[in-house]
């Protein structure tokens, strides 16, 4: 079993092999992690039970509370052009970009000059490939499937290939030979599938979560939701909360995109979205 990471040392070796193909992808953006601590009386500095988003189009800041009462804070940057990672220079850039840019998050971190320089900028990775298992090799993991981060599944991918093996070992009597072969079919799907949803949530986080249609859009989801819990599941909620396939849950969210891309169309939506007729939106999923 190869379950050795996005470079997978086992990967490297299928790839020498007949008919194995291969794809990475790194995005342009890499990314930096800096820290908001803990207030002077030891609580928390932001609001705890949130994920903080600092949206700004081509690049985002986002906070997480820790146990310890701080927050890990990641900055998502394009490597080149302006601004950048390879822009930003000096320590008096640095604060100068952060007081144009995440004016309100600058007073909470405290340290952002001398974190900016000593902490490194990584990249971000996309793998594809096929076959999974091939002779007395299977991968599993990030080695078959390594994603961005944007989605939180990467871990959770990863746990949900051991889990449906080990459900098929189950329905096949430990025939491996079996349970492999469906385990490739099976968890090849999903793992594209979750690869394309993290790469498209990037885009939402960084750019649309500041769009008031786009706002508007997911109160209508909310509502359709609560309504209708068993007919209308926001895509986020059947990929992080459901025990939905990635690729069942990506094929409905773009069945559900089209409805709300109609929706969205429709005259002074912004202004008139709780009169809607939500009821005739779900009977559309239906179809």
């Amino acid at each position: 079993f190869g379950s050795d990471g996005a470079f997978s040392r086992v990967r490297q070796a299928m790839e020498k092999t007949d008919r194995f193909n291969y794809e990475q992808y790194y995005i342009p953006h890499g990314y930096k992690e800096l820290s908001i601590p803990p207030t002077e009386d030891g609580d928390f500095a932001i609001a705890p039970n949130a994920l903080h988003i600092w949206p700004r189009g081509q690049y985002m800041l986002i906070a997480l509370p820790n146990l310890d009462k701080s927050f890990t804070c990641t900055l998502f940057f394009p490597f080149e052009g302006q601004p950048s990672f390879e822009s930003l220079q000096t320590p008096q850039q640095v604060l100068q970009f952060f007081k144009n840019t995440f004016p309100d998050s600058l007073p909470h971190l405290k340290n952002i000059q001398e974190e900016y320089f000593q902490n490194p900028t990584s990249s971000l990775v996309t793998v594809k490939c096929e076959p999974w298992v091939k002779n007395n090799c299977v991968l599993i993991g990030d080695a078959a499937h390594a994603i961005v981060p944007f989605y939180g599944q990467g871990m959770n991918a990863g746990f949900e290939d051991c889990y449906e093996l080990n459900l098929l070992l189950d329905k096949h009597s430990d025939d491996w030979k079996k349970s492999l072969e469906d385990y490739q079919q099976l968890r090849k799907k999903d793992g594209d599938a979750i690869a394309d949803l993290a790469l498209h949530n990037f885009v939402e986080m960084r750019d649309l979560v500041a769009d008031e249609k786009f706002l508007v859009q997911k109160k209508i989801e909310a509502k359709l939701h609560e309504l209708f819990p068993k007919k209308w599941m926001p895509l986020y909620s059947m990929v992080t909360f459901s025990d939905l396939r990635y690729s069942e849950a990506y094929e409905i969210g773009k069945k559900q995109q089209a409805i709300m891309d109609e929706v969205m169309q429709r005259p002074n939506i912004l202004e008139n979205w709780e009169g809607i007729d939500l009821e005739e939106i779900v009977l559309r999923l239906q179809d």
